[in-house]
Order: C-alpha cells, then structure tokens, then sequence
C-alpha cells in the first residue's frame, strides 16, 4: 500500500488552473514573486547538465525549489569523473555547483537510481516538472569481431577507472605491452593519450586514483596510435588538447607528410578554429623543428602518432586466443568534402599489432525508464528545445537532450534554455498549479523500498575525507572508490 501522506497528495486532487495574465510585468522573477506557492521541481543528474538547469530555475523563479537526484552518492558528474586530472582548472565550476547546492531551495538526494528505486512517472505525480539530465552513461560499441578480448576497453571505462568512478575501479588494465592503439580522434581520445604517455611523476600531484597512478608507473607503453576513419581536416579534438600532446614531455610526434598532401591550398577556406588547427597538424607532420625542439625529440623515450583513412575492421587474438595482439584496420577513402565527408573503405586492410585497444568513437545514453520517449539510433531522448515529446511536465539537458558534444559550455547554454522552456510554460499555465509534495513524498517511497539518500551535507563529509587523504600526498584529493566505505564513513 502506498504511503498516507502519498495517498493524501493523490494527482486526481489537483486543480489545473491557468497561472494570471502578467500584464505589463517585465520579468519571470516578479510575475513568479506573486505566487503563494513556489514550484517543486526535479532534476534528475547531477553533473553540469543537471546543476546548470537548476541554477537558472533558482535565479529566475524566487519561490522554486529543486531536488537533484544522482546514482552516485556523490555529485558533479563529468566533471569529477570525466575532467582528466591533468586539467584541474576546467574543474574549478565544481565552485559554482556548491554554492547552486547549498541554496535553502536546493537538494541533493544522492544514492538514488531513478528507473531502479524510484519511477519517473512517481517523480512526475509528486513534483511539477521533472528535467532529466542524466547524461550519456554508455560508449558506442564497435561492433567488430575480438572486441570482447582481454585488453579491450572503452576509453569511458578507462577515464573512469583512472578518474575514480566506482564502477570501474576494478578495470585493472594490463599495460605492459609496448603499444597502445586509441580508435577515435576527438578530447577523450587524446586525453587517454595523454595520460598513458605522461610521466607518471608529473600526475603525482593531480586528483588521478593512487590505483591508477600505481599501474601506470609500472606502463611499458612506448607508442601510441591514435586512428581515425577520415582525414586531417574532420579529426574531432581541440588545437588546446593538440598542442598539449606536441609538448608532452618525454613523446615526440609522428604524422606522414602524406596524408596532408594538397591541405596547404585548402586551409585559407576554413573557418578560424579548423583553420588553425589544421595548420598546426600541418606544421607538425612536415616543417622540420628548431635545435631545441629537435634534441627534445631525439632524447624523447616514447611517441605518438595520428593514423588517418583506417576504419576498424577486426581485434586480432594473440596464438592462444587469451588477449589482443593486434587490430585490423580498412584503409578508407573519403567520399565528400569537409566535415560532412563520410569515410568509404577501399577494400584494402592493413594490422597494426598492439597490446592494448582503446575504443574512443563516442559517449551513448541510455533509456533510464520504458515510459520515457527514447531514440536508440540517436541515443537521446525525443524533445523539441528541451520539452520532452508527448509528454507534458517532462524535460531533458545536456547529452541525454542533443547527444555527446561540445563542451561544458556548451552544456550550460543547452541546460538554460530548457530551464527558459520550463519556465516559460509554468508561466503559461501548462503545468499543474496546485501544490505537490515533492520530496515528502519520494522520500516515503524510498524509505519502504531500503533506500538510503545521500546529502549534499553528506557529501561535504566525503570531501573533506577525500581532501584530507590526498594532503599527505601533497595530492588536492585521494578519491573515494568504494561505495561501501562511503556509506560506513557516513554512519549507515
């Protein structure tokens, strides 16, 4: 049986009457100030998706209150656990989250699967509008043979396990081979790079898993190829994320002159960003370095290279089938031109042995409940500017809403506009306007079902745990791997 206070809440109570006309007032803040009653809101994530929806909800409506529910018991999400350790400013928005959390109108109910301990369609009966902005949790399979080999992961999986996230601290990923292949050109896949060519030393005063750094100062890779099924001019990464594996110390480059034949007579029609990015490629793969930057190469121990026009075809086992020995890669061609060229195989392959294959060609969302619209091709949720098709009241953020690009700002302006829709429709009178327990009521829910929330208050206990293991180690943190340990610091 339900809960009392969750019967006495019941939908079938609720008036639908439409919000006053605003008349001549000026702003959504003032035309809400009149208001007895402020909205219960909830947002489902809570990495930068989830946190910026609620901070433009909070800045734009004075009485709303928002409760962020999150899987993990601990917040932010990709940027705690996406964000390479070697990037610490890019994590600074944490800052701004915090203050987000900490408002007398915001809740962080961490240690909640929605889909699992609470439905969403339970979410939609106990608040006004529900926003998911859970994320895109999966990566894009290759769908080729030998991908299920041993020393074959996800580059999500191991940004995961190198980054703290509990679902991938036991990866233990083998690194003795001497090469590495990364498939995909795009920030993760150069970030991954990155991380297995930097000397270990340099990361020891990141927030990067003791675990983690312990595996990879025992790494014997030497070389890593990062590949591509198209050309120069449609890799995916940043000129930012390029100049920083040029300069990585220790590695010097490799790139074939050949494969940017007849480049230089294009690049003055590209926009800026392409333009200066394929100019560095360029000079790297074919101007000849200065003095210092040639005894810097010459004593480099460990390279890296971009290989163009070579699509996966097939992980190749070692003699006794246990483990990855090499990949097969389709040499391809490009049909069309710029970004929009697609890759064409040409019928020849080429195998490159490795010890180790990376998978970096794309973040995938999941379906988080089977009455919320979900396109599997696209892997996103069905929405028009953040209004989640067919079903009045629900909304979606972030990658789950536009699919995985751009970066954390562009998360922010997708995640304000839909946070503008939902507001503009409780102006409107499109939601209910009766009140809604909110959280009174989830909260009954879940205690029945053995749920145990985290707090944002909890969550500062971790921190603080968190900060204080990494200072010995002159570390910003030492990350929390175990979800059960968490909850015993925690009292449960």
């Amino acid at each position: 049986m339900a809960p009392r206070c969750w019967r006495w809440w019941h939908w079938s109570t609720w008036r639908r009457t439409r919000l006053p006309p605003t008349g001549s007032t000026p702003s959504f803040r003032q035309q809400f100030s009149t208001q007895e009653q402020g909205p219960q809101i909830c947002v489902v994530g809570s990495g930068p998706a989830g946190f910026y929806t609620t901070q433009h909800l909070l800045k734009h409506h004075p009485r709303a209150h928002v409760d962020i529910y999150e899987k993990q018991l601990v917040p932010f999400g990709l940027v705690r656990f996406g964000v390479a350790p070697d990037h610490p400013e890019v994590k600074n928005v944490i800052n701004t989250f915090t203050q987000t959390a900490r408002s007398d109108r915001c809740a962080f109910r961490g240690n909640v699967v929605v889909g699992r301990d609470v439905a969403v369609s339970e979410l939609q009966a106990a608040y006004h509008a529900v926003v998911l902005s859970y994320g895109a949790e999966d990566h894009q399979a290759l769908e080729i043979p030998g991908e299920e080999l041993p020393g074959v992961f996800s580059a999500r999986a191991f940004v995961g396990w190198y980054n703290g996230l509990p679902e991938n601290r036991e990866l233990a990923p083998d690194l003795s081979c001497d090469t590495a292949v990364i498939l995909g050109q795009g920030n993760v896949a150069l970030d991954v790079a990155r991380i297995l060519l930097t000397p270990p030393g340099h990361l020891e005063k990141t927030d990067i898993t003791e675990a983690a750094l312990g595996v990879l100062r025992q790494s014997r890779v030497k070389t890593v190829w990062i590949v591509g099924r198209r050309g120069p001019l449609q890799v995916a990464f940043t000129i930012k994320e390029l100049r920083e594996m040029i300069q990585l110390p220790g590695t010097r480059p490799m790139l074939d002159p050949a494969d940017f034949l007849g480049l230089q007579d294009r690049i003055k029609e590209l926009p800026r960003q392409r333009k200066r990015l394929t100019e560095l490629l360029l000079r790297t793969a074919t101007e000849k370095p200065g003095a210092e930057e040639a005894a810097r190469q010459a004593s480099a121990t460990r390279t890296w290279g971009l290989r163009f026009f070579r699509s996966p075809q097939q992980v190749l086992p070692s003699p006794d089938g246990q483990r990855v020995a090499g990949i097969r890669l389709a040499v391809t061609r490009l049909e069309g031109v710029g970004e929009a060229a697609r890759a064409a195989p040409t019928g020849d392959t080429e195998d490159l042995p490795c010890g180790l294959v990376l998978s970096s060609v794309g973040y995938k969302s999941r379906p988080i409940d089977p009455n919320v619209p979900f396109d599997p091709k696209l892997g996103v949720i069905p929405n028009m500017e953040g209004r989640v098709l067919g079903v009045p009241g629900l909304y979606c953020s972030g990658w789950v809403k536009r699919g995985p690009t751009g970066v954390i700002a562009t998360t922010m302006t997708d995640s304000f506009l839909t946070g503008q829709m939902l507001l503009q429709d409780l102006k409107a009178g499109l939601l209910p306007s009766g009140p809604r327990p909110g959280y009174a009521a989830i909260e009954a829910l879940l205690s029945s079902r053995g749920v145990q929330p985290v707090s944002f208050s909890d969550w500062e206990k971790l921190d603080a745990e968190e900060v204080s293991r990494g200072k010995g180690a002159g570390k910003p943190r030492e990350k929390l791997l175990d979800p059960q340990e968490m909850l015993r610091l925690l009292g449960r």
